[in-house]
C-alpha cells in the first residue's frame, strides 16, 4: 500500500489541496480551516481505482482527520457521534462556535 503514496500521489495531493484549501469537515461547521490532508472518504485499503477516485477525496486539516476520521476507520466509537462523526454532545469541543481545538 505504502507504494500508492510516491512521487505522483505527492502531486495530486499537493493540487487537490490548491483546488480544496480548507477542511469539509470545519467548513460544515463555520469555521475556516486549512487543510493539510487529502483523506479518502471511503477507504481504499490498497484498492487502486478507490485511491485514485478523486470523487473519494476530502480535504481535512489535521486534528479533523487524526481524530473522528480514524477513530471511525478503527470501528471505535467516536464520542457518542453521530453517522457523520460529529460529536452529539453540544458541551463537546467540536461543537462550540470558536476556532480554537480542545477549549
Amino acid at each position: 500500500m505504502s507504494g500508492l503514496y510516491g512521487y505522483r500521489w505527492q502531486k495530486a495531493r499537493a493540487a487537490f489541496l490548491r483546488e480544496h484549501p480548507l477542511c469539509t469537515h470545519c467548513q460544515r461547521r463555520g469555521l475556516v480551516t486549512p487543510a493539510a490532508i487529502v483523506d479518502h472518504i471511503t477507504p481504499h485499503r490498497g484498492d487502486e481505482v478507490l485511491f485514485w477516485d478523486v470523487a473519494n477525496w476530502q480535504p481535512l486539516c489535521k486534528p479533523c482527520h487524526d481524530s473522528w476520521k480514524q477513530a471511525i476507520e478503527k470501528g471505535k466509537e467516536a464520542w457518542g457521534a453521530d453517522g457523520n462523526g460529529l460529536p452529539t454532545s453540544p458541551a463537546h469541543p467540536w461543537n462550540r462556535n470558536d476556532t480554537r481545538r480542545g477549549g
